[in-house]
C-alpha cells in the first residue's frame, strides 16, 4: 500500500491546496452525521498523450487535474458534490449539499473496509521516465519500421500516452487509506493497400507499468508486426458466412465478449435491482460444466488491478462463477450493504468528479482441458474468432451484437480463410449453457480494455482460453 504521507503532500501542503487534514477530517466527520456511508475522495492526476499520424506529430497533449469527490449515503439515497477546487471552504459548501440526503436522520455508518492490499505496482511517475523528444522518436522509429516491412503499408498511425493518478479516501472517525497509480499504453494502426483495396490492422498494448518496456524496440517492434499482420490477413479476407454455426473463440483479447454480454450482468448493482438476466439466480447453474469465470483486481501491474478500489476497500479475486454455478456478483459497499453481503473491492470511479459504481476489474475464464488444437478439430465447419471491435449489449435481457476484426473459417476442423465482416450475435446467459470445449491455453489481453458504463470510463482487462460455443448467430455478408 502506497504510503500515505506521499499523497499527505499533495493535498495538505500550500503548493497543490490551502487544507490542514486534521480540520479536514473534522468536515468528514461532520458531513457523514448520520449517514450510513460515504467518503471523501481526493484525487491529483497528471496525464499526457503524443499521436504520431502519417509522418508528423499530429496532437501532443499535457493535462494536470485534481479535485475532490464527497458523498453520503442513507438507505439507497446518494447525494454527491464535488469540485475541482482544493479547499477547505469548498469542502464546507460542499458538506451543505451532501448533508441533504440525510438531515434530520439517524443512520448507522457501516463498518470499514478492513486493512489494506500490499501495493500491485510502483509509485513511479512514468510521465518523468522519458523526455516529449524522446517519445517522439520513438513514434516515428514506428513510423519508419512499419513502412520498411512492407510495400503495401499506405499509413501509420501511432500512440503513447501515460497517466500518473494520487488518491486519498477519508471516511469518519479518521479512516484513511491512499495510492498511486501509473497507467501507460500504446497503440499502432496500419494500413495496408493492394490492388486498390485497403485494410487496417491495429495493436496495442499497456498495464500500470513505466515506458521503459514500451520504449524498448523489442516490444514496440512486435507489435508494428502484429498490427502490419492483422491487415495483411485481412487484405485475403472474404465475406463472412451468415447463419447458426459452431464459434471458436481465441484465448486472450476474445474474453471483451465475456466482459461486456456476461461481465456487465453480474454487477451488484443490476442484481440488487432485478434488472439483469442473472438477478436472483445464485447457487443456480447458469453455465455449462467447466466454465469458471473470475473478476481479480489482485493482479500486479495489469491495467485493470487496483490496490485498493475508489471506496478504499482492497480487491479480490472474486470467483462469480465455478464449475457453471453461479457464486457471486461483483459489488460496491452500497450494494453490498443493501443485499446483506460483503464489498468485493469492485466500487470504480472515473475521477473525483463520479460517483462510485460495481464495476469490473480484469474479468477472465479459466483454462479447460483441451488443447486449442482439439477445440478447433472439435468444429468441422464455423467460425473462428480471434479479435474483436465494437458491439452492444442489453443488460436486462442479455442480448448482444459484437464486430470481430480477424475471423477465420473453419474447414474440417482447421483454420481456413480469413474473413470479413463478421457480427457474433446471441445471448450471454444462452452462450455460457452452449460451451462445449475449453481450451488449456487461458491468456489475458496486452493491457487495451476501457469500459463504459452511465458514461464513466475506467481501465480494466480481460481474458479466457480458446472456447467453443455451438450454435452461436455469425450475421455476414455471404450466404
Amino acid at each position: 500500500m502506497t504510503d500515505l504521507a506521499v499523497t499527505d503532500n499533495l493535498f495538505y501542503s500550500h503548493s497543490h491546496s490551502a487544507m490542514d487534514r486534521s480540520r479536514v477530517e473534522r468536515i468528514v466527520d461532520d458531513a457523514l452525521n448520520g449517514a450510513d456511508d460515504g467518503e471523501l475522495f481526493l484525487e491529483y492526476c497528471q496525464s499526457e498523450s503524443v499521436v504520431f499520424d502519417d509522418g508528423k506529430i499530429k496532437n501532443a497533449a499535457f493535462d494536470t487535474t485534481q479535485g475532490f469527490g464527497l458523498r453520503a449515503v442513507l438507505g439507497q439515497a446518494t447525494s454527491y458534490a464535488h469540485a475541482s477546487e482544493l479547499s477547505e471552504e469548498a469542502l464546507k459548501r460542499a458538506t451543505k449539499t451532501v448533508k441533504a440526503v440525510h438531515r434530520g436522520k439517524d443512520g448507522v455508518m457501516a463498518i470499514e473496509p478492513a486493512g489494506t492490499n500490499s501495493s500491485l505496482y510502483g509509485d513511479k511517475n512514468p510521465l518523468g521516465e522519458a523526455s516529449f523528444e524522446t517519445k517522439v522518436d520513438l513514434l516515428s522509429e514506428i513510423d519508419t519500421y512499419a513502412r520498411s516491412c512492407d510495400e503495401r503499408v499506405k499509413q501509420v498511425s501511432a500512440s503513447l500516452s501515460g497517466e500518473w493518478q494520487a488518491v486519498q479516501i477519508l471516511r469518519a472517525g479518521g479512516f484513511r487509506v491512499a495510492d498511486i497509480r501509473p497507467l501507460v499504453r500504446l497503440n499502432v494502426t496500419v494500413v495496408v493497400e493492394h490492388d486498390g483495396r485497403m485494410e487496417t490492422g491495429s495493436f496495442g498494448a499497456g498495464g500500470r507499468t513505466g515506458y521503459g518496456i514500451y520504449l524498448d524496440a523489442k516490444t514496440w517492434k512486435s507489435a508494428v508486426d502484429e498490427a502490419l499482420r492483422q491487415a495483411l490477413v485481412n487484405l485475403e479476407a472474404v465475406p463472412a458466412p451468415a447463419g447458426e454455426m459452431p464459434v471458436v473463440l481465441g484465448p486472450g483479447w476474445p474474453g471483451i465478449l465475456l466482459h461486456e454480454a456476461i461481465g456487465h450482468g453480474l454487477e451488484g448493482d443490476f442484481n440488487r435491482k432485478k434488472t439483469s438476466a442473472f438477478a436472483g439466480l445464485l447457487g443456480e447453474r447458469v453455465a455449462s460444466h467447466g466454465v469458471t469465470v473470475i473478476d481479480d483486481g489482485t493482479i500486479a501491474e495489469r491495467r485493470g488491478s487496483l490496490s485498493i478500489d475508489d471506496e478504499g476497500t482492497p480487491t479480490l479475486p472474486t470467483t462469480l462463477i465455478e464449475d457453471g454455478i453461479l457464486k457471486s456478483y461483483m459489488q460496491d459497499r452500497m450494494n453490498a450493504r443493501l443485499m446483506g453481503v460483503s464489498a468485493t473491492g469492485n466500487g470504480r470511479r472515473e475521477s473525483f468528479a463520479h460517483s462510485p459504481m460495481p464495476r469490473m476489474t480484469n474479468t477472465y475464464m479459466l483454462s479447460g482441458n483441451h488443447t486449442p488444437e482439439e477445440v478447433l478439430g472439435s468444429a468441422k465447419n464455423g467460425v473462428y474468432a480471434v479479435a474483436f471491435g465494437g458491439g452492444q449489449v442489453d443488460i436486462t435481457s442479455g442480448k448482444f451484437v459484437f464486430s470481430c476484426t480477424e475471423a477465420y473459417m473453419i474447414e474440417n476442423g482447421k483454420i481456413g480463410a480469413p474473413v470479413k465482416g463478421a457480427m457474433l450475435i446471441g445471448n450471454g446467459p444462452d452462450i455460457l449453457t452452449r460451451v462445449s470445449m475449453i481450451g488449456d491455453d487461458m491468456k489475458l489481453d496486452p493491457g487495451v480494455g476501457t469500459c463504459g458504463k452511465e458514461g464513466q470510463g475506467v481501465p480494466v482487462g480481460v481474458g479466457q482460453p480458446t472456447l467453443k460455443i455451438d450454435n452461436l448467430t455469425v450475421g455476414g455478408t455471404s450466404l
